[in-house]
């Protein structure tokens, strides 16, 4: 089976500037809500963790609470608000999480959401997703 050799004088591709700039806001507001989730008194336990299934944007704990937390940035925060919906994904990636890391199982789960928008406190919205299902 023959295999194709990309030729060396092929320049490497220009990253898309639309996505890089998606992706610093949005690394720009998953670090307003980790900062604000701290101040609120949780402890961050892993951000951006990705598993096959699925992403989830941070995770953190308060007690014996272990939270999954879905970030939204948006130019307003009704605008935020009305993006977040509920997704089985989530819920899937926070299994694998759980899978990786055995001791959490014992925990209290929920799912969060903090709507992120400039110049603006972030909101957190605590059980803004079902964890039933």
């Amino acid at each position: 089976m023959a295999r194709r050799i990309k030729s060396r004088d092929t320049p490497p591709k220009e990253p898309n500037p639309e996505r890089q700039i998606a992706f610093r806001l949005g690394l720009s507001a998953e670090s307003r809500a980790a900062a604000y989730l701290v101040a609120k008194g949780y402890r961050i336990v892993a951000r951006r963790w990705r598993s096959p299934v699925g992403e989830v944007d941070i995770v953190a704990r308060r007690r014996q609470v272990l939270v999954f937390v879905e970030v939204k940035a948006r130019a307003r925060l009704d605008d935020a608000a009305e993006s977040v919906t509920e997704r089985q994904q989530h819920r899937i990636a926070a299994s694998a999480w759980l899978a990786e890391h055995p001791d959490d199982m014992n925990s209290n789960i929920r799912f969060d959401a903090v709507l992120v928008a400039p110049g603006r406190l972030p909101r957190h919205i605590p059980a803004a997703f079902e964890t039933e299902g």
